[in-house]
């Protein structure tokens, strides 16, 4: 690693500590898990601020080529995590399709239950109403990546011997007659507990990411109140934002 930068080169700051770690990553011992460089190490070595060293790490963990972990440090991200994007919707076997990564089923399952009250009061159904729950274990060929617990509202009709392994929002609009237009989202980080940890195959305590999804119809009518388990280490959500120009 260069042991200093140019303070006085028309390269902004931030931009030539973005090349020095872009350099880093594409060595095989970062390639393997090596840790990078702290912030404040890069810091005292170019006789920057931290503020310049961040704003070049947050570049590259933007375009998901690293990751930053708490009380860890930051390491290069593996290839096979996936990233989506917030800035429009799509169904995740859609968006994945279109990203040419092949998710597999690992597991599926259906249930009929009694909804929990989140889902009633969602649905607005009465609370002993029995309803269809579809659980979905999803991931690539070395293991799980995402937990779905999916709820429908029982006005769709669904009975349960569906093919669940299909793309669902297709299934729903070509055999129920039922169009999801509108999705609204809730997205937080969380521990995994003791199901979630045994569905990921991660030590419980590990992070992951939660969304929860509720789906509607172009009426506004719910169809789907659905959550999402992430691996953290695997999974990264970007947000892509145009200013308003009023």
């Amino acid at each position: 690693m260069p042991d200093r930068i140019d303070h006085r080169g028309a390269i902004p700051l931030y931009a030539q500590v973005e090349q020095v770690l872009r350099e880093l990553i594409a060595k095989p011992e970062y390639k393997q898990g090596k840790l990078l460089p702290g912030e404040v190490d890069l810091a005292k070595q170019f006789g920057i601020s931290r503020n310049t060293v961040r704003q070049a790490i947050n570049k590259l963990v933007h375009e998901g080529l690293i990751s930053r972990k708490k009380g860890v440090g930051t390491r290069v991200l593996d290839k096979k995590a996936v990233t989506t994007r917030l800035d429009s919707w799509l169904s995740f076997t859609q968006e994945m399709n279109e990203k040419g990564i092949l998710f597999r089923n690992i597991k599926i399952s259906v249930t009929w239950v009694t909804p929990p009250a989140e889902v009633v009061h969602f649905f607005n159904i009465p609370k002993d109403k029995l309803i269809l729950k579809l659980e979905r274990l999803r991931g690539l060929e070395n293991g799980p990546v995402v937990y779905f617990i999916s709820y429908f509202h029982p006005r769709i009709g669904l009975k349960g011997d569906e093919d669940f392994s299909q793309p669902l929002y297709h299934t729903l609009e070509e055999s129920y007659h039922t169009v999801v237009a509108i999705s609204k989202e809730e997205i937080n980080a969380m521990v995994a507990d003791e199901l979630i940890s045994s569905k990921l195959r991660l030590p419980v305590g590990d992070p992951i990411l939660c969304r929860k999804r509720y789906v509607f119809d172009p009426g506004r009518r719910p169809v789907e109140y659905n959550i999402g388990y992430y691996n953290a280490e695997r999974f990264t959500y970007t947000i892509e934002i145009e200013r308003s120009r009023k």
